[in-house]
């Protein structure tokens, strides 16, 4: 389940609750596009806002509608004992792996985040996916500190937060962590406006925030690279160009929210507060992109049409 496309649903919500009949579509959307993994919970999915409770009936959710899809469940928590218990419940509603982010209020020193991972693996009887994304947790992981987290029980796969553009560079990033880990962890780049390039610089896997709204789109990219067509998975990525530049405006969160209100998969509102979907000229721009996309390039095929319950 550590290669291919493993794709990041959003988790739909209001200040009511969770809205289970969409993400229940959503997960379904996934299945029939034939993803390789789904991963809930991620940042996309919201864990952060979600109460234990809220997490164990998401990952249950999943897990009941992935359809034998493999199913990663995100267990980060301030605190450790919290992540303990939110491995137990993931455990508990028979997910394949899970997600574990260094989460912090206070800023974490790298032996308390070795100490974090060593005490969950401990525990764990399915394989972990360690969760490297400075852009939310604040904490930059270096590759010596990865690769002592890499000789850990249970640890299958590093999700790195993007290579650097320059491919030759790219694929530097990553062969210099490759060597540093045990031949069984794999390497996935996370930060959609990567995708391409981390897989055509060596990456196993694409965690993808795209992939949860659009799997097929994902999957092309995906396909593309991991066969040899490096020209092409760039090609593909760079039709979803006007999208990119709204991720780093906005943030990948905001504007899938956002294209999931427009095409009518979730009911407005679907954040939870304060957060907010994009509004404005922001919003028109966004949903004039939905609109000219090429189907083929953006749209499901095979799938239900935006309106379709």
């Amino acid at each position: 389940m550590f290669a291919g496309l493993s794709a990041f649903p959003l988790t739909p919500m209001n200040e009511q609750g969770i809205d289970e009949l969409a993400f229940a579509r959503l997960i379904e959307r996934l299945v029939a596009a034939k993803v390789n993994a789904i991963g809930a919970l991620g940042s996309t999915g919201n864990y952060a806002y979600l109460s234990r409770t809220e997490r164990a009936h998401v990952a249950r959710l999943t897990v009941a509608h992935a359809d034998g899809v493999p199913v990663m469940v995100g267990i980060g928590a301030l605190r450790t004992r919290d992540v303990l218990g939110l491995a137990e419940d993931a455990q508990q509603a028979g997910v394949s792996a899970v997600l574990l982010a260094p989460v912090s209020y206070q800023q974490l020193t790298d032996d308390e985040v070795f100490g974090l991972y060593d005490r969950v693996t401990r525990s764990l009887s399915v394989p972990l996916c360690v969760y490297d994304n400075p852009g939310t947790t604040h904490f930059i992981f270096s590759d010596e500190l990865h690769a002592r987290i890499a000789q850990l029980p249970q640890v299958r796969s590093i999700k790195i937060p993007g290579v650097p553009e320059n491919p030759g560079a790219a694929k530097a990033r990553v062969e210099r962590l490759r060597a540093l880990i045990p031949s069984h962890v794999t390497i996935g780049v996370s930060g959609d406006v990567f995708g391409a390039a981390g897989l055509n610089a060596g990456c196993d896997i694409w965690y993808s925030v795209l992939g949860g709204l659009f799997p097929e789109t994902t999957l092309a990219i995906a396909r593309a690279a991991l066969t040899g067509r490096r020209n092409d998975a760039v090609s593909l990525a760079a039709q979803l160009d006007p999208l990119w530049a709204l991720f780093r405006q906005y943030g990948s969160l905001r504007v899938i929210a956002t294209a999931a209100e427009i095409l009518g998969l979730v009911a407005a509102p679907c954040l939870p507060l304060p957060l907010n979907t994009l509004v404005g000229d922001a919003r028109k721009q966004l949903a004039k992109f939905l609109a000219d996309a090429n189907p083929a390039c953006l749209y499901q095929t095979g799938l239900p049409e935006s309106g379709e319950q």
